[in-house]
């Protein structure tokens, strides 16, 4: 029988990041009934210390030890909540695999994740980060999303627009000290013929893995299928090498900024920005552009397949990573005048 929830005096957290990189926790917390995680957070020997929250460990950085308590969330359940045969509802327990839930979802038919197939880490990390990828961002699909409220010491519900969704940016991520998510609720749709599926198409490559693949009337399986091949080309297997997929946001500048880049950079990707008079740049092209693709200091490296991607070649350790980090921002702010942020957490050091 699993234990309702677990404590761990002195964890070893290196089997529990992507980068793989040694770190320590004081104490480790496993919860897997979400009915027992105010008992479980009232412990006494968490009492006051700082929590982390840890999924599956793909959406973050140790530079250096937790500094207190780490809480991870076993609880992992799928369930359709509400289905008028076009619009379902899905509820997904935050310790559930990501990507189960997503070919999970195609199981049942369901249309709307197929674009954020293979994206590594939880459920409940997913709407922290407001994951996303081939133009669609989870937020796009979410409906509800149930939390721990550290301030209250109860559950909540927080509906679409007080989840605050931005690029790569959340209510709970601005404030990770208050939010524990639990559990997510999506709104997916049921297209009554595979060719009645509201498909994203357009974007990074999916029309040209199709193609070649002798897809004419794709289906959402047929999306998540183009995704899947396109991910395993450019990025690196995290079970294979250390390393957090794109480590980098896309910087969002000014319209006038963007376009006198390109004019100088006429290869320059540049998409709309969240909001007029803003644009987006591909940090990949920026980071490629100054010679950092491949590169390797030691054994904290960048992807020879794609110049987001940091890597761990075996020993790095998570300040060394970090320090390769803010030399490529560096180099890209001294180039193209833009600044880099990280779109993984760092532990244990600023930015």
């Amino acid at each position: 029988m699993t234990a309702l929830y677990r404590l761990q005096r002195e964890a070893d957290l290196t089997k529990r990041n992507t980068f793989g990189v040694p770190a320590r926790a004081p104490w480790l917390l496993e919860v897997n009934d979400l009915s027992t995680l105010g008992e479980a957070l009232d412990l006494p020997q968490l009492r006051g210390l700082p929590l982390l929250m840890l999924g599956g460990g793909s959406n973050l950085l140790f530079a250096g030890d937790a500094p207190g308590a780490v809480l991870m969330l076993g609880a992992s359940a799928l369930a359709v909540v509400a289905d008028d045969d076009e619009r379902v509802r899905v509820r997904a327990e935050a310790g559930a695999n990501w990507h189960a839930l997503v070919m999970w979802s195609l199981d049942q038919g369901l249309c709307g994740l197929e674009n954020l197939a293979l994206i590594p880490g939880s459920v409940g990390a997913a709407p922290i980060q407001n994951i996303g990828a081939y133009g669609v961002e989870v937020g796009d699909r979410i409906v509800a999303v149930e939390a721990w409220d550290r301030q209250t010491a109860s559950r909540v519900r927080l509906d679409h627009e007080a989840c605050a969704f931005g690029y790569r940016d959340s209510a709970f991520k601005r404030d990770p000290e208050r939010w524990i998510v639990t559990a997510v609720e999506f709104e997916l749709l049921r297209p009554r013929t595979p060719a009645g599926a509201p498909l994203r198409l357009d974007y990074a490559g999916i029309g040209e893995e199709l193609a070649a693949a002798g897809v004419q009337a794709p289906s959402a399986r047929d999306v998540a299928g183009a995704v899947i091949r396109i991910r395993q080309r450019k990025l690196p297997d995290p079970a294979r090498i250390g390393n957090a997929g794109s480590f980098f946001k896309n910087p969002i500048v000014p319209a006038a900024q963007a376009e006198a880049l390109r004019a100088e950079h006429p290869r320059l990707p540049v998409f709309p920005g969240d909001a007029e008079p803003s644009r987006k740049l591909s940090a990949a092209w920026l980071i490629d552009a100054c010679g950092w693709k491949g590169a390797r200091r030691g054994d904290a490296g960048v992807s020879d397949a794609h110049a987001l991607v940091l890597v761990n070649h075996g020993a790095a350790s998570g300040a060394q990573l970090l320090e390769l980090a803010r030399a490529i921002a560096a180099s890209v702010q001294e180039r193209f005048g833009v600044a880099l942020e990280p779109e993984p957490r760092v532990i244990g050091a600023r930015w």
